[in-house]
């Protein structure tokens, strides 16, 4: 399958607003609230569209990709990294598209901001994702979370270095 990205439009924000997962994997549910947010050029948002042009995903770049917790504890000051932030449309998930949906975000954040690495923060159990971010070249960093203060939820930090 082909992936491009684009920049998002307010039709993407809207619809990736309304996005709902199964359990667990609920956390990732869009919210209509946020729609200013996917809006805003600062975070970077870009939608994903397959080879029909139908909307998949979107990736996010920069430091709407971080989670709160792992700011407070410094945690994304360790290394010179550009976060990456992700989601793939409910339904299409789990059908073996992920590592080719990751790459294609990766290609497109490779040409228009050349980091020196690329970070991703993944909630813990999400074993599924944490296989196709492994697959596509990451690397455990640290888990942290668990806390009150992250509703209870532990988060694995993984990196990819230049190759």
């Amino acid at each position: 399958m082909r992936f491009t990205l684009h920049p998002i439009a307010e039709t993407d924000a809207r619809e990736i607003s309304r996005w709902r997962y199964d359990e667990p994997y609920s956390l990732y549910n869009g919210d209509p609230v946020a729609v200013p947010s996917l809006l805003d050029e600062r975070l970077a948002y870009h939608s994903v569209f397959d080879e029909n042009d139908g909307l998949v995903g979107y990736f996010c770049f920069g430091g709407d990709a971080q989670v709160p917790e792992g700011q407070r504890l410094g945690l994304y000051d360790e290394e010179v990294a550009l976060d990456v932030g992700l989601g793939m449309r409910p339904d299409l998930t789990g059908r073996g598209t992920g590592l080719e949906f990751v790459r294609a975000g990766l290609r497109f954040a490779e040409e228009r901001y050349a980091p020196a690495a690329f970070r991703l923060t993944v909630a813990a159990f999400n074993e599924r994702a944490i296989r196709v971010y492994q697959k596509a070249g990451f690397e455990s960093m640290t888990t942290f979370g668990g806390s009150m203060a992250s509703g209870g939820r532990e988060w694995l930090l993984m990196i990819r270095r230049p190759r």
